[in-house]
């Protein structure tokens, strides 16, 4: 049995505390002139009346529900995507398109949805099965406009992840979600290394994600990142303006941020370093296994407040006959005194 609470709860209480107290202290002073009885009536019918309210109810059946995995990838365009130290001397954001299009081959039937973020976190792409639409939103893929630039923070996108996991779960509850956060780690305040983003947004998120995982690009030595003007043609390198005279910077991969960033999300976690290898996180994920929480039976339950309805009425009845008696005894000692 479960309490479904047509009544806030928090009514229920007040009416209860009021309307009880005043019933109960009937009781107590009640003694002296007879009226207990009345006063333990009236009681019950506060505690009747709020267990209405309250609204019990039972398991009247049980469907099965279809199951279907969801993935969100969260795909990391920052400028330091760019640095060329993928698979040698690409930049990082080929791998990130590489991968995107595995992800589409290794979970056939999933439904995709796509977070990109660079200075802000948007949803480029909702709920969708064609893996088509995923694979060329990757093709197309490139990083932010360098002159828009704002650095770097790994929990940018954890609003809108949370949003988007919440939603999904609302409308779906018995489907899987898996969570595939694409990025190099690295938090950076403009030109300058960054220690304010953290992971911690992302705790919050462990009850919505069935599985997934963590990608990290990039090397410890780290690669130069260029300009990117929305131009097809080379651009020169991106500076650090930090030391004088400026150098070309150099982004390396932060992969204690990536790791623990995994461990909160309780996902796997994969250095990227070339294409290929990711058959793996198939293996990870046994949908059986992960629904076995009990998330593909649905309830059906019926509302069982009608014997607390026809307490009411009875006790209503009770307090109606006794009034109207009472009534009578009244305009008969008016009658008798006159």
């Amino acid at each position: 049995m479960i309490l479904r609470f047509a009544w806030d709860p928090a009514v229920l209480g007040f009416l209860l505390v009021v309307l009880g107290g005043f019933a109960v202290h009937g009781i107590v002073r009640g003694g002296a002139d007879g009226t207990r009885p009345a006063w333990w009536r009236r009681l019950g019918l506060v505690v009747a009346t709020l267990a209405i309210g309250a609204t019990p109810a039972v398991v009247a059946s049980s469907e099965q529900v279809t199951t279907n995995v969801e993935a969100f990838i969260v795909v990391d365009r920052t400028g330091s995507m760019a640095a060329e130290d993928w698979n040698g001397s690409s930049p990082r954001l080929e791998g990130v398109r590489a991968d995107v299009a595995a992800l589409t081959e290794v979970f056939p039937g999933a439904r995709w949805s796509i977070i990109g973020w660079d200075s802000q976190a948007s949803r480029q792409l909702p709920l969708t099965t064609d893996a088509r639409a995923v694979v060329t939103w990757a093709e197309t893929l490139r990083q932010e406009l360098t002159m828009y630039s704002a650095g770097s923070a790994i929990d940018r996108p954890a609003a809108t992840l949370a949003a988007a996991l919440a939603g999904a779960a609302e409308r779906n509850p018995a489907n899987v979600r898996l969570v595939f956060f694409l990025s190099d780690g690295e938090n950076t305040d403009g030109d300058a290394s960054s220690t304010d983003a953290s992971v911690d947004p992302y705790r919050e998120l462990a009850g919505l994600v069935d599985g997934g995982a963590v990608l990290g690009y990039g090397t410890a030595e780290g690669g130069r990142m260029r300009t990117y003007d929305g131009t097809a043609r080379d651009q020169p390198w991106i500076q650090d303006r930090t030391v004088t005279p400026p150098t070309d910077a150099v982004s390396r991969i932060d992969e204690e941020n990536l790791g623990e960033l995994a461990n909160v999300l309780g996902v796997t976690y994969l250095h990227r370093t070339a294409p290929g290898g990711l058959d793996v996180l198939a293996d990870g994920v046994d949908v059986e296994t992960i629904v076995e929480d009990g998330r593909t039976t649905v309830n059906v339950y019926r509302d069982v407040y009608w014997p607390f309805a026809w307490i009411v009425v009875a006790l209503l009845a009770w307090e109606a006959f006794d009034q109207v008696r009472a009534l009578r005894e009244l305009r008969g000692i008016r009658v008798t005194g006159a």
